[in-house]
């Protein structure tokens, strides 16, 4: 399991970039969380136990960009601006088989068991999904997609890839045919873009992927996919 790193910190954020393998927040399993960490990462910079609240989630085995909010006002705000679905969330995601050109997903997604499923739309629980994907590049085997996400629905971008026949590689709860190290997903929250919680200001954070996916990408998507990473860094 990889270590939690800092992108940005102030007053009112934490940014990290997540490894896989890691919870977003503590469970009874009382396994490793991003929450927890950032605490460790925290403490000694205030008096007392430091405030982080969680505003969204990522899978378990997924990575990428986290914002954790310093302070319940903070937390208030970010979480607005997640429900009004003000927050930009781009992900890179390495998928089985080949896909051209764009594209966007409407599904509907519920748990009737705990488990996230896809469902017919008139079902009770389901809530509706929807992301717009895009092919940054391709072989014969496997496809790197740039996801932006219009909903934040359980396992959304895996669940809705597999049922089209393209699992996220390394996914082999939903179909993938090989495995990763840490149990990892391809799926990688590359870029969050959101109004700071207190000044007027747009802020975005990247994330680069772990190194595990070098062995995932060809060499045509390792380019492309750093091109990407690069323009978009803050200056």
């Amino acid at each position: 399991m990889g270590l939690v790193t800092i992108l940005y910190r102030d007053e009112c954020l934490l940014v990290v970039n997540k490894p896989p393998g890691l919870l977003s927040q503590p469970d009874h399993s009382g396994a490793p969380d991003v929450v927890s960490r950032g605490k460790e990462m925290l403490s000694g910079e205030t008096e007392g136990a430091p405030f982080l609240g969680l505003v969204h989630r990522l899978d378990r085995p997924a990575s990428g960009v986290m914002a954790l909010a310093r302070s319940p006002e903070a937390a208030r705000e970010l979480s607005r601006q997640f429900r009004e679905r003000l927050v930009e969330k781009r992900y890179v995601v390495a998928v089985e088989g080949t896909l051209q050109g764009i594209g966007a997903w409407t599904d509907y997604i519920a748990k009737p068991d705990r488990q996230p499923r896809l469902v017919d739309p008139d079902h009770p629980e389901g809530k509706r999904a929807a992301l717009d994907w895009q092919v940054l590049e391709s072989s014969s085997a496997r496809t790197l997609l740039q996801v932006t996400l219009q909903t934040g629905r359980p396992h959304q971008i895996r669940l809705q890839a597999a049922s089209r026949g393209h699992p996220v590689v390394g996914d082999d709860r939903y179909g993938a045919s090989d495995s990763l190290p840490d149990r990892a997903v391809a799926l990688h929250h590359v870029l969050l873009r959101a109004d700071h919680p207190a000044r007027p200001r747009r802020e975005t954070f990247v994330a680069p992927p772990p190194t595990h996916w070098s062995g995932v990408l060809t060499d045509a998507m390792d380019t492309v996919l750093h091109r990407m990473l690069d323009r978009e860094q803050p200056s």
